[in-house]
């Protein structure tokens, strides 16, 4: 059964709309900067086309990357790094739940109205559903962390730490950035939808440049470059 291209219905070519959906979801730029930016390519769209082919293809995109890069991470059931911010939507505190690896990959994020057990164990079961048990779990002192941890039976594979959750705390700096680009949240729903792809876009491109040379970088960079030019393609 050949699989039919989900551009088929649009007069704008893939390589466009795969280059508007990166710019936004990438850089903390709104809608309308990636309408200029794409201007002085020569392209001409409106912001609200910009808006409809991020709501559209966005989530698509992510779901194979993450699909991808599940299939292929062997190692990040070794250590995990939990944690939760909270997001203002309409002047009403919500929490972003994270669940980072060892090596600052964003595995899993989910938003609820509080940061009690239960929301932890959903939380958990819903991450290791998709992940597996990790073998260590690094939280910060929230009890909601442990009285979750002991109900599933992972109580022993908990540290907690002053410093030892720095890798969770830094992970969602770039959230935050984006957040402050899109000047914050009107739904829990749009917060749900805007973070996990968020996560699964910047885990795609995020080639931390300090622990590499340069020729190895601008390689790693390249092929994550053109896996997402062939993402979707029929």
């Amino acid at each position: 059964m050949i699989k039919s291209s989900p551009f088929r219905y649009f007069k704008t070519s893939p390589e466009v709309i795969r280059l508007a959906v990166m710019l936004y979801i990438r850089f903390p730029l709104s809608l309308r900067n990636v309408e200029d930016l794409l201007h002085k390519r020569g392209v001409d769209v409106s912001h609200e086309a910009v808006r409809f082919w991020w709501h559209r293809f966005g989530p698509m995109f992510a779901a194979e990357i993450k699909k991808r890069r599940i299939e292929g991470m062997k190692s990040s059931c070794w250590r995990w790094h939990l944690d939760e911010v909270f997001v203002k939507i309409k002047d009403e505190r919500r929490y972003l739940w994270q669940a980072v690896d060892h090596e600052g990959e964003v595995l899993e994020s989910f938003v609820m109205r509080t940061r009690d057990k239960t929301a932890a164990l959903k939380f958990l079961k819903k991450a290791m559903r998709k992940h597996g048990r990790p073998e260590v779990i690094v939280t910060d002192r929230l009890r909601s962390y442990g009285a979750a941890l002991k109900q599933i039976g992972a109580a022993d594979r908990q540290e907690t730490g002053r410093w030892a959750n720095n890798r969770a705390e830094n992970s969602r700096l770039p959230f935050r950035r984006r957040e402050r680009a899109m000047l914050r949240f009107r739904r829990m729903r749009s917060l749900q939808k805007f973070a996990a792809v968020h996560a699964s876009v910047y885990n795609h491109f995020n080639q931390d440049r300090s622990l590499s040379t340069r020729p190895d970088f601008k390689l790693n960079r390249a092929a994550a470059l053109a896996e997402w030019r062939g993402l979707c393609a029929a």
